[in-house]
C-alpha cells in the first residue's frame, strides 16, 4: 500500500466542449434558395422517398456556404443546434 499526501490523481483528458448557448456568430453566403419540397410519386403512385419529411407550405429552403468550417461545432450534424439566421443586404 502506498499513501501519498498532498497530491490527487491526474485528471482525464477532457473533450471539447461545446459552445456557450447564444454562442458566436458565424458567416456565411447564401447560395440558393427553393421552394419547399412537393410529393415525388414514383411510377407506381407512392412515394420514392422513405423519409417521412414534410416541408411547410410557406417556408423556404435556403443553401449556405460557411467558408470556415472550423468555426462551427464538431458534432453539427447530430442537428441538436438552434440556427438563427440574420440578413444583411450587400
Amino acid at each position: 500500500m502506498e499513501i501519498i499526501i498532498g497530491s490527487i490523481p491526474p485528471l482525464p483528458s477532457q473533450a471539447q466542449k461545446l459552445p456557450a448557448k447564444g454562442g458566436n456568430f458565424i458567416e456565411a453566403q447564401l447560395l440558393h434558395v427553393r421552394p419547399p419540397r412537393k410529393g415525388i410519386a414514383g411510377p407506381s403512385g407512392r412515394e420514392r422517398r422513405t423519409k417521412q419529411g414534410v416541408d411547410p407550405r410557406k417556408g423556404r429552403v435556403l443553401t449556405i456556404m460557411v467558408p470556415d468550417a472550423s468555426l462551427l461545432p464538431a458534432d453539427i450534424e447530430t442537428a441538436k443546434y438552434d440556427v438563427t439566421i440574420r440578413l444583411i443586404r450587400r
